[in-house]
């Protein structure tokens, strides 16, 4: 039996503690800069992931800098982007709104990290876009305290080479489980937190009793559904097909399929609508695989890093605001209702006229829940 964390109530612990945390400092102070950041909690974990997350950041203005008309391959200019690069990490400062997210982000990614560390390995070793070397991935074990020798050894097991995503996964899926013992408990870091804001082992985890085994079904009984509850993963690998529960057994009566696909009902209409707006043309991916599957749940459905993407783009670094509009969608019984949704109140809030390719993976979701 395994325990399945409580999403919601990690997420609301992780906004609060970081309300409680900018309280206090910024009460005192109008910016945070880099020796603040680097002290800021007494668990190191949390700093260390806001640094990563900010150099990632960093790394992604640096890459909205290229440009078609100069050569940033040229000796000078990568000497000169170093340098610029250097000279910017020694002049942090953000202003609350902009740090509070991030703080945010970092608790909640630090419990994440003992509750599901395949899923924290995945967004903070494997988000690099270009190609995964073991340099590169052991460059990332400067960010991890917590069970850092267990990191430390998984790296060591790979090669200099021939490894690509959905190896280095699987293979650290199997070392994690291998070594449920050497991990930290959520308990012992549930203390930690503790001092900070009150918070227990049993307001985070769901426990989940396991059922027992049905008698031997007569010949004529249905198969029993093969995939558990505690055994599915809260999110999915982006670049991954992403792993869905088997579909159930088709309805007596089916729900009359609605005319065309969502997108075909939509691109109907007399007057453009959002979906049309950010429609894309077909793209040969690996998730486009299998984009005609039916998913049951959009929030048991996004992986980790399309979940923290919809949120930066979309939701303006708002976690809580991403998970109530996920779960408004996921109640919806017809697509018209989600996706009245989505123009109405979604998108004028928070402009999405300049999010189209995030807008058109939300809506791309919402038609495979309804197809």
């Amino acid at each position: 039996m395994e325990d399945k964390y409580n999403q919601l109530q990690l997420e609301r612990y992780s906004k609060d503690l970081a309300n409680v945390l900018c309280d206090r400092h910024f009460a005192s102070h109008d910016t945070i800069n880099g020796p603040q950041l680097i002290g800021f909690t007494p668990v190191k974990q949390v700093n260390l992931f806001m640094i990563k997350e900010l150099l990632f950041k960093w790394h992604h203005e640096m890459a909205n800098l290229r440009s078609p008309y100069f050569d940033f391959e040229n000796e000078e200019v990568k000497e000169a982007l170093v340098n610029f690069m250097n000279v910017l990490s020694r002049k942090i400062s953000m202003k609350r709104n902009s740090f509070e997210p991030l703080l945010q982000k970092a608790i909640h990614d630090t419990f994440l990290l003992v509750l599901d560390p395949v899923a924290i390995f995945e967004d903070k070793f494997l988000r690099i876009q270009e190609e995964i070397t073991l340099p590169k991935l052991k460059e990332n074990l400067k960010y991890i305290d917590l069970d850092k020798q267990l990191f430390v050894r998984f790296t060591d097991t790979l090669s200099a080479s021939g490894n690509d995503r959905d190896y280095i996964l699987s293979r650290f899926r199997l070392f994690m489980n291998a070594n449920q013992n050497s991990r930290t408990s959520l308990g012992s870091l549930a203390e930690q937190f503790n001092k900070l804001l009150p918070i227990n082992e049993e307001q985070l985890v769901n426990k989940t009793a396991a059922a027992p085994a049905p008698a031997a079904a007569p010949v004529a009984a249905k198969p029993a559904p093969a995939a558990p509850v505690a055994e599915k993963e809260v999110v999915a690998p982006v670049h991954n097909a992403q792993r869905e529960a088997p579909a159930p057994p088709p309805a007596p009566k089916p729900a009359p399929a609605p005319e065309g696909s969502l997108n075909e009902r939509f691109r109907a209409s007399e007057r453009p609508t959002l979906n049309e707006n950010f429609r894309k043309g077909e793209t040969a991916t690996l998730a486009d695989a299998h984009s005609n599957r039916k998913i049951e749940s959009l929030k048991n459905s996004i992986s980790i890093n399309q979940r923290f993407s919809f949120i930066n783009e979309l939701f303006d670094g708002d976690n809580l605001t991403y998970y109530q509009a996920i779960k408004q969608l996921d109640e919806y019984d017809n697509p018209n209702d989600a996706i009245n949704y989505v123009n109405r109140d979604l998108a004028g809030k928070y402009d999405w006229s300049k999010k189209q390719e995030h807008v058109h993976k939300l809506l791309k979701l919402i038609e495979r829940k309804f197809a």
